[in-house]
């Protein structure tokens, strides 16, 4: 499944210079991990992104937000953002912002052994 090449090159140069920065096929697409966590990503034509979980209601009624659901479970701290939420500058810094605070303070998932 293809995903939107400018979105990701939007989102690799404003992440440019963040230590432990990588890239990583998810989603359908491409997932941006700081540190061995995902911060952000793209799939289709969307932004993925973490966030607090406890901020994920109130980041809802924002224009061009809705849940991340893949699986028919929809996780809190998990939304998807389309071109309307993202296209000012502005409205991109704020998610970019966000995103790399909750990357501070995410846990790193350990996998289990098969």
């Amino acid at each position: 499944m293809a995903y939107d090449e400018k979105l990701a090159e939007r989102l690799r140069t404003a992440l440019a210079g963040n230590s432990g920065l990588s890239e990583k096929k998810m989603f359908g697409g491409i997932a941006f991990m700081i540190k061995d966590k995902m911060c952000v990503g793209v799939s289709k034509d969307e932004m993925v992104l973490r966030c607090e979980p406890e901020m994920t209601d109130a980041l809802l009624k924002k224009k061009g937000v809705r849940m991340f659901d893949m699986t028919g479970r929809p996780m809190k701290g998990w939304l998807l953002i389309n071109e309307e939420g993202i296209k000012s500058k502005k409205d991109f810094d704020f998610w970019i912002s966000l995103a790399l605070e909750h990357n501070k303070k995410a846990v790193k998932e350990v996998k289990k052994k098969k």
